[in-house]
């Protein structure tokens, strides 16, 4: 088997691990960063008529690679270009898919743009934001997004979804939903120019000073993000990781008194405002997974070979260096089956398993 042409970089047993934060697992069989989507589509025919799978890969910061690699085509868009129109107060922002995002976020803090200056020092590709509805306190990229462009791969057309046909929900969307169907080009969002929103979430609200601008809410997101191990960071011995490892569960209204009693009774929390619990508009409750991982005895810096917990935060599991995807997935469902006992609640694992599909 062999790439069509020349014109198409088709690469083969290229080394994923370096492609993604954890630093884990084995080799694409054959690799393609497509930098036009005129390149993008040709690789995916190329794949087609070869009757060889396509995964796509975004920043790597959300994805786990197996130990034995990736069968079949792996594609990295990485198409790049940032451009911004504005009407008054009202700023639309296009970015291509292959955009890093913080430094995106970056740029809009410093022209004097608001809406996603909390979702600072998020590691990862623009064109994976929308697919995960990224959000960090009290922020969600759905909040500011207006509408994404991709490539149908059923029809290799190009398609563009409004916001509100692509059924956005907490670290889901209908793109993640369909992940064998949709490749992201283009991300638009809308912003604003003037003085960040005030803050939603209580530990950014603590931490800002009065009035604050948006470098104000940026440098303060990042400091907090630091203190978690939740910004990139060369020097950060948690620094193999994917942030947090699991969502936040949402349950039902008695799932969530139950876990309640359940925390009272065992002496967790004194009331029932010491168990994080957030009530949503349609009934359901969020429950915050950290606290349930913690108070079921997933402890910060526990060690289990190569891999382990963050010292900073329980929510993140890390690779300490010579490793295995296997064992990453063992640690993380001890972890769950901690919760799973405790609280009989499951959690859901964030980072994707490139090659198989998105479920547990």
């Amino acid at each position: 088997m062999k790439p069509a042409s020349a014109t198409l970089p088709i690469r083969s047993k290229v080394p994923l691990a370096p492609r993604t934060t954890f630093e884990l697992g084995g080799d694409a069989e054959w690799f393609l960063e497509a930098t036009s989507v005129e390149m993008l589509v040709a690789g995916l025919d190329w794949a087609d008529r070869e009757g060889i799978r396509v995964t796509i890969l975004g920043g790597g910061s959300n994805s786990l690679v197996p130990d034995a690699g990736v069968e079949g085509l792996v594609v990295v868009p990485a198409l790049r270009g940032v451009s911004t129109t504005r009407a008054g107060e009202v700023v639309d922002v296009t970015a291509r898919a292959g955009e890093v995002w913080d430094p995106l976020v970056a740029t809009m803090v410093d022209s004097g743009y608001a809406g996603i200056e909390a979702l600072s020092g998020i590691p990862g590709s623009v064109g994976a934001t929308p697919i995960q509805n990224v959000g960090a306190y009290g922020v969600e990229v759905g909040d500011v997004l207006t509408r994404v462009t991709v490539i149908d791969r059923s029809s290799r057309t190009m398609r563009t979804f409004e916001r509100a046909e692509l059924g956005l929900a907490y670290r889901d969307s209908r793109l993640k939903r369909e992940p064998d169907r949709f490749v992201v080009v283009e991300v638009e969002l809308r912003l604003r120019v003037g003085a960040p929103s005030p803050a939603r979430y209580a530990e950014l609200e603590r931490a800002l000073p009065p009035f604050p601008t948006l470098l104000d809410v940026r440098e303060t997101v990042l400091r907090l993000r630091r203190a978690k191990s939740m910004v990139l960071d060369a020097d950060d011995p948690n620094r193999r990781s994917a942030g947090s490892f699991f969502t936040n569960p949402i349950v039902d209204a008695a799932t969530a008194e139950r876990v309640i009693r359940v925390a009272l009774a065992r002496g967790l929390a004194r009331d029932a405002a010491g168990v994080p619990h957030w009530p949503l508009d349609d009934g359901r409750v969020k429950l915050a997974a950290g606290w349930l991982l913690e108070r079921s005895g997933v402890q910060r810096g526990e060690r289990h070979g190569h891999v382990g917990v963050s010292t900073a935060h329980a929510l993140a599991l890390v690779h300490h260096g010579g490793g295995s995807t296997r064992e990453l997935l063992a640690l993380a469902e001890d972890a769950r089956a901690r919760v799973r006992a405790a609280f009989d609640v499951e959690l859901v694992r964030e980072p994707i398993l490139l090659g198989a599909p998105i479920s547990d």
